[in-house]
């Protein structure tokens, strides 16, 4: 019976330990648990409490400077009466060119009297050609005049007589009529003559080359020696009156702003010196193909004029009424030309605009500003639609 409780108590012992341990172990993986779980909720809550704490107060206690609007300088252009121009290119030429060139049968040239640049007068003679063969015929032109005078003069003196002797009955009426017929045959005959010898002097006056009007001599193909005859074309090319042009080729919407009277200023290449024109001609026809016309320029004689050299002609097309800034202000894409206003709030804005003439005083807007809008004079490459900025005036629009 000992041995018996004795067991029974071992027994009793070992499932009491066995199932205290087992519980033992339960309660401490559930402690560690909870105390992950404790410890997380607490990192969690710190930090809701310090984004919270960031928003509600943060930008409170220590503020963020913002960035201030860059600084534009802008200009108020204004308006001004501002004479409009057109810049063309073209060649020098004579106005009126006159060809010069053998008007009889030729012959061998003698003598040259003129050079080019010289100033010649109508008839005047440019160049002699040696005229023996025809002064030779002149002269017998003029004795043949000479010999069918004195026949009429011979004709008329028997036609006389006879008219005389006729009231005496010595000449019937028959007679008196054959002397008057002779009288006129020779009277016919010194007009035939005094013809051949106007002729001949003609021919002779022909063969000397002479200026048709006065002019300037441009060129000479003519020496002393040379045979000349109708068949060797310009010996001599003349500018009428020693007037010149520059023919320009412009745009024909260009044209349609010109008319015939405008001045111009004409700047050969290579020189620095303009000369005064005006417009004489404006071409009634477009090259279809170039989509251009003609505008002749006219302008007095000055050596430093050369027909056949390059020129620049800048003419006055009239006035315009319009706005005028920096090549600074004003840009271009491959839309159009444009500019940057100050718009609304400060903003940026982007305003399109249509270019005139451009010069050392600026670029005449045609259209797209009225002028009084505040204008960004250098900054605007570096500008987009809607950029706040601060405009502040340029120091020339402040002191007005």
């Amino acid at each position: 019976m000992g041995d018996y409780w004795e067991d029974m108590g071992m027994n009793v012992e070992s499932g009491i330990r066995g199932d205290s341990y087992t519980a033992y172990e339960s309660d401490e993986e559930q402690a560690r648990k909870r105390r992950l779980i404790i410890i997380v909720a607490i990192v969690a809550a710190v930090l809701i409490a310090a984004y919270v704490g960031y928003k509600m107060f943060g930008h409170k206690s220590a503020p963020v400077a913002k960035q201030p609007a860059p600084g534009v300088t802008v200009i108020v252009p204004g308006k001004a009466n501002i004479a409009s121009s057109l810049t063309a290119n073209g060649s020098l030429a004579a106005k009126r060119e006159m060809p010069v060139g053998v008007a009889g049968e030729g012959g061998m040239v003698q003598r040259v009297l003129v050079e080019p640049g010289d100033w010649v007068k109508a008839g005047q003679t440019l160049a002699i050609i040696e005229q023996s063969v025809q002064a030779g015929e002149a002269s017998s032109a003029a004795a043949s005049v000479r010999v069918a005078r004195a026949d009429a003069n011979i004709a008329q003196s028997d036609l006389d007589r006879a008219k005389a002797l006729v009231a005496r009955g010595f000449i019937s009426k028959a007679d008196l009529d054959r002397k008057t017929a002779t009288r006129d045959a020779a009277v016919a005959r010194v007009a035939v003559a005094q013809a051949q010898f106007g002729q001949s002097r003609a021919r002779l006056g022909r063969l000397d080359i002479r200026a048709p009007a006065d002019g300037l001599v441009l060129t000479r193909a003519i020496e002393p020696g040379q045979v000349v005859s109708s068949g060797n074309g310009t010996l001599f090319r003349l500018a009428k009156g020693g007037e010149f042009e520059i023919r320009a080729m412009l745009a024909e919407q260009d044209l349609a702003r010109l008319k015939v009277g405008d001045s111009a200023t004409v700047t050969p290449i290579g020189s620095s010196t303009g000369f005064a024109g005006k417009i004489w001609q404006i071409s009634p026809v477009i090259d279809p193909q170039s989509r251009q016309g003609t505008v002749r320029i006219q302008l007095s004689y000055n050596p430093a004029l050369r027909p056949g050299g390059f020129a620049t002609a800048k003419i006055l097309s009239g006035t315009v009424d319009a706005p005028r800034l920096p090549e600074s202000s004003v840009m271009h894409d491959e839309k159009s030309a444009y500019v940057y206003i100050v718009g609304p709030d400060n903003r940026a804005e982007r305003r399109d605009v249509q270019t005139g003439d451009v010069s050392d005083a600026g670029v005449v807007i045609l259209s797209g500003l009225q002028g009084n809008e505040r204008v960004v004079l250098s900054a605007g490459g570096f500008l987009n639609p809607g950029d706040k900025i601060t405009p502040e005036l340029a120091k020339s629009e402040a002191k007005r």
